[in-house]
């Protein structure tokens, strides 16, 4: 086991402790790490001392909290990632790094043993960015970026078991937050108070200042180090030299594998929240052709699917406000990828978008939220809008008559932000077009499946899809300015596209089931875990 291979010289007497139980615990740790980042703050400062102290109170408990490892862990390894260091002696580090953390978390929950692996993630980040700056056709650059792969198809491969794991028991992760604020880790991991997001460096600003608030739920952290790890396998990808039409097939279909396969809130949450932002933190990887890429690869894999993970019945230990934040990120990031297709000529994506969402139960439960929160009744005559504009216009405008509809500022300046800069006003398209109604606006590809189809095959009719007419319906403006729905029925035949439902994986009945992924032989044979199910597996 890693502990007895690395644990102190003088621990022999450790059945002879004191037992530290709840409060008296807590208290300990807490003053400790205080303590320990007074000492490094000193300039002659001698932190070898505190490492006896982090090592008895990691086997003080069965599932010792995330603090006490990541300080011992930081203690006894973070000097052996020199910057000088070869990048395969640094890789090696890596890969004991990775099984000491996770033998040491292994009785403690999924999320915290996720959690920790930040660490892990932050320095094969840095080998990485060093590959990337290097040529990739010498065969030493080659030999690492194997290596490389290889231990991240391993560490994948843990991530998906822990998250099954935990597929029943996430609710129980209510409470569990940080003792000590994650900032404050971090400087013991970096010894230094200076670019404390860099450790995070494929996160935004946003979702780091999530996970850098005092008290942060585990949860959160451990779905910040599943994005990055998501991400990096994604880059990776990218810099494979397979043609971008086959690349594209093959991403989208390992990112649906892997949502489905994590089967967590906190990741979708925190994946949804990075397509926000117009740019994804990967620049320090690919180039903007490539990032633009890499974008629409995730946007498929967030919009197209109705992920099974996300029903109500499987959300019911999440608190509210959460369902509906990430309901309202899900909301904007439809409409403004909806939009980025079509500002780029891409009419049948953009459509495959608008479809997808509105054959989903978002917009039911958003609607349903609302009309709970201010009390109105049930109206089948009642349209809220068929597109996300539309409903997100109709959210500001609840908004603005002092409904909280966004519990965050950020979401809302989103929504008005995306409405600002909207190029796709359909009124105005209307005036402009002259005699062409709003039917002739939209269209799907006969087949329904654009994303699959040969662009010169792919012949669009006129007809609409009878969703997408009730859309251009219900934004047509009366003489006073209300919005109305046309009237009549559309008689044309409604079109499929593919619209699937994804299953989780089932749950390992142990937490060994974890560790069967990182033994020696793993990590040093350059074998690789499959990938996760794909909708042939889960379906």
């Amino acid at each position: 086991m890693a502990l007895a291979l690395i644990g102190p010289a003088d621990s022999s007497n450790q059945s002879n402790l004191n037992p530290l139980i709840g409060e008296s615990y807590n208290l300990k740790l807490t003053k400790l790490v205080q303590s320990l980042l007074a000492e490094i703050g000193n300039e002659n400062n001698n932190v070898s001392k505190f490492i006896q102290e982090f090592y008895k109170l990691m086997q003080a408990r069965i599932d010792p909290p995330l603090e006490s490892i990541w300080v011992y862990a930081a203690l006894t390894f973070r000097c052996r990632f020199d910057p000088k260091v070869e990048p395969l002696g640094r890789i090696e580090a890596v890969k004991q790094l990775f099984q000491f953390l996770s033998a040491c978390s292994s009785s403690c929950s999924s999320y915290t043993s996720i959690a920790l692996l930040v660490t892990v993630v932050y320095e094969v980040y840095k080998v990485v960015v060093g590959l990337f700056g290097k040529d990739l056709k010498s065969k030493k650059e080659r030999k690492v970026m194997k290596e490389v792969k290889s231990l991240m198809e391993v560490i994948l491969g843990y991530l998906s078991v822990s998250c099954c794991m935990d597929l029943v028991k996430e609710g129980e992760l209510k409470g569990s937050k940080l003792l000590v604020p994650f900032s404050d880790l971090v400087r013991l991991w970096m010894d230094s108070d200076v670019g404390l997001e860099s450790f995070l460096p494929l996160v935004n600003g946003e979702v780091f200042g999530m996970v850098s608030e005092g008290g942060c739920d585990v949860g959160y952290l451990a779905g910040a180090v599943m994005v990055e790890l998501f991400l990096l396998k994604l880059c990776l990808n990218l810099k494979s030299g397979t043609s971008k039409g086959e690349l594209a097939k093959e991403m989208r279909i390992w990112a649906i594998g892997s949502i489905t396969g994590f089967s967590s809130f906190y990741f979708f949450e925190t994946l949804v929240r990075m397509l926000l932002e117009k740019t994804l933190p990967v620049t320090s990887l690919l180039s903007s052709e490539d990032e633009v890429f890499l974008r629409e690869v995730l946007y498929d894999a967030v919009i197209l699917v109705d992920y099974s993970f996300l029903n109500p019945e499987r959300t019911i230990h999440q608190p509210v406000d959460k369902l509906r934040s990430l309901a309202m990120a899900r909301l904007i990031v439809t409409h403004e990828a909806a939009e980025f297709f079509r500002e780029h000529g891409d009419q049948k994506r953009s459509i495959s978008y608008l479809n997808a969402f509105s054959m989903s139960s978002l917009p039911s439960q958003i609607i349903r939220w609302i009309k709970n929160q201010i009390h109105v009744e049930e109206s089948a005559n009642k349209s809220y809008g068929s597109s996300p504009k539309a409903l997100i216009k109709w959210l500001l405008t609840l908004e603005n008559q002092g409904v909280r509809v966004f519990d965050e500022g950020s979401l809302k300046n989103h929504a008005k932000l995306v409405l600002d800069n909207s190029k796709s006003d359909i009124e105005l398209s209307t005036s402009k077009s002259g005699s062409k109604s709003l039917d002739d606006l939209f269209f799907v590809d006969n087949k329904g499946e654009a994303l699959d189809a040969d662009e010169d095959d792919a012949k669009t009719n006129g007809a609409t899809n009878d969703a997408f007419v009730a859309a251009a319906h219900s934004m047509k403006l009366t003489e006073n300015g209300e919005r109305k729905r046309k009237g009549g029925t559309s008689s044309e035949k409604k079109k499929n596209i593919k619209f699937h439902k994804y299953e989780p994986l089932l749950s390992p009945e142990s937490p060994s089931e974890r560790l069967q992924f990182i033994n020696s032989d793993d990590l040093n044979s350059g074998s690789e875990v499959e990938n996760p199910s794909s909708d042939e597996d889960t379906e």
